[in-house]
This record gives structure tokens, sequence and C-alpha cells, in this order.
């Protein structure tokens, strides 16, 4: 026979997603970096494709911060 489980949805914990989102945006910070150094190594293709890369992790870090904005604005309404 099956067995009677009820699904619980896990409780909304937004109480850290500013902190975890500017911990995304400084690793993602130092990926470019990192990914920066490696171009001198890199022939011309893939140069091109670290170039692209970090232009999607910058768009990345626009997006992060402006969710940071958000969550911000969140806490100081009332919401943890």
């Amino acid at each position: 026979m099956a067995e009677n489980r009820q699904h619980r949805a896990n409780p909304d914990d937004r109480s850290d997603n500013v902190e975890k989102l500017q911990s995304m945006v400084q690793n993602t910070i130092e990926n470019i970096e990192e990914a920066q150094e490696s171009m001198q190594f890199a022939g011309p293709e893939e140069r091109e494709q670290i170039e692209a890369k970090n232009h999607r992790r910058e768009e990345s870090i626009a997006a992060f911060r402006s969710e940071i904005k958000d969550e911000a604005g969140s806490r100081e309404n009332g919401f943890q």
C-alpha cells in the first residue's frame, strides 16, 4: 500500500537573501578577474569565448544588484 504523505512547502525564508546575493556578486567578480588573467594564455577563439562569458557575467551582476535592491526594500517593509 502507498504511504499517505503530506507534502509541506518549505517556509519562505528571505532573511539572508541580500547576503547571499552579495556573495554571488563577489564570486562573479572574482570569476571575471580570473578569466581576464587567463586571457593572456588564450588563443583568439578562446579569448572571444571568455569575453562573451564575462559580458554575460556582468549582466548577471547587474541583475543581482537589482535583486539586492528589491530584497533590501522588502526587508525594510517588514519581510524578513
